[in-house]
């Protein structure tokens, strides 16, 4: 639980599920979210070995970040959590839409 502890670091798993995104991509996705706070949270996941941290040697530099092994497990182990928020909390519509995102998912994640 202490790896995922944190308002930010789950959302930050599903943003980094579909490959490395760059840190101001992240901010973008993440509205509310400050600087700070990001930096703090991504900090942490690549301290607990969830995020990788890639620095590009340009000018000015690039940072990518994307989830390690270890972090596609805990985005997978998650998936069933969300899931059953989705079905507590979205019209049933809309939880229709999130089944099939969940079932592209593990497909997905199978292929990978």
């Amino acid at each position: 639980m202490h790896v995922i502890e944190g308002k930010w670091k789950v959302l930050v798993l599903w943003e980094l599920r579909d490959g490395p995104r760059r840190f101001g991509a992240l901010r973008r996705s993440l509205p509310g979210v400050s600087e700070k706070v990001l930096t703090q949270q991504l900090r942490e996941l690549e301290t607990d070995g969830i995020v990788h941290r890639r620095v590009h040697e340009t000018v000015p530099p690039k940072v990518e970040y994307s989830l390690t092994e270890d972090g596609r497990d805990l985005n997978a182990a998650l998936a069933p959590l969300g899931a059953w928020g989705a079905r507590r909390v979205l019209p049933p519509d809309a939880q229709a839409s999130a089944a099939a995102d969940t079932v592209t998912d593990k497909a997905t994640d199978k292929a990978a």
